[in-house]
Formats: structure tokens, C-alpha cells, sequence
């Protein structure tokens, strides 16, 4: 499994959406459970918040079980959402639950 964003990787064939909205262009799967709602994003576009949008986010996390999303999305898949791997996104917080809960290294494509 690897993280990405949209502009690099979004024709990858292993291609997963973990954002709450896609470009128009994008026709690849997607996987809600890990999109962030709406209203905390909003919030933290606002005022640059990480921290308030790192608990909100923990919030979604702590309702799954990471062993069950690694095995739904698969190991080569490659979840993409719309920042820049230099930016601050929920990708990243992902790719640290993995780890933390099963042990497993997701790192940037």
C-alpha cells in the first residue's frame, strides 16, 4: 500500500479515493469510510487547525478496524487525496494508523 495525491496518481490502476470529494475528472474507486466530513475540513481550511483536525479525524479512524480496511482496499492500493506530499493531510494520518494498528509501512509514491 502507498499514498499519493491526485494530480500525480490518479490514472494508477490501484487508485483508491480517500477524499471526501474527488476532481470531476477522476474516475477511479473511492473508499468513504476514510474521507474526512465535511464540516471539520471546512473548519480547518478556515484556520489551519491541525491539531483540532487531527482529533476529529482520530474520531473516524477509532470507529474502524485497520486490519479490515488494509484488507477491503488491498495491499497495492494507492489512496489518493488532494494535497501535495509537502502539505498536511489526512493521508499521512492514514498511513500512521496502519502502522500504529498492524504494523504496516505506507509510504508516498
Amino acid at each position: 500500500m502507498k499514498t499519493s495525491y491526485f494530480s500525480k496518481s490518479s490514472n494508477h490502476p490501484n487508485a483508491v479515493s480517500i477524499a471526501s470529494k474527488c476532481p470531476h475528472w477522476y474516475n477511479g474507486k473511492e473508499y468513504k469510510n476514510l474521507a474526512p466530513k465535511y464540516w471539520f475540513l471546512k473548519k480547518y481550511k478556515e484556520d489551519g487547525d491541525q491539531r483540532y483536525y487531527t482529533k476529529q479525524y482520530k474520531k473516524i479512524l477509532s470507529k474502524l478496524n485497520a486490519q479490515e480496511v488494509y484488507n477491503e482496499l488491498g495491499e497495492d492500493a494507492v489512496l489518493l487525496c488532494w494535497e501535495s506530499p509537502k502539505e498536511f493531510c489526512h493521508r499521512k494520518l492514514v498511513a500512521k494508523w496502519f502502522e500504529e494498528e498492524i504494523g504496516i509501512k505506507v509510504n508516498e509514491l
